[in-house]
């Protein structure tokens, strides 16, 4: 399933994200929703290196 997840702080705020569940499964180690947390930060985590690498103006104009 796919989802289209729009923030304000673009890729900044998908990475807090993924810090936050890593954070809050280490706070409940051993836990079914531990590991379905460290599951959707794996996730979360590989759809951003799949993102494209943001370019600058200058580099877009060469």
């Amino acid at each position: 399933m796919a989802a289209l997840l729009r923030l304000p702080g673009g890729p900044d705020d998908v990475a807090e994200l993924v810090e936050a569940l890593l954070v809050a499964a280490d706070a409940r180690p051993g836990t079914p929703i531990s590991a379905r947390w460290r599951r959707l930060a794996d996730e979360f985590g590989d759809a951003l290196d799949h993102l494209p690498t943001p370019t600058t103006i200058k580099e877009q104009q060469q």
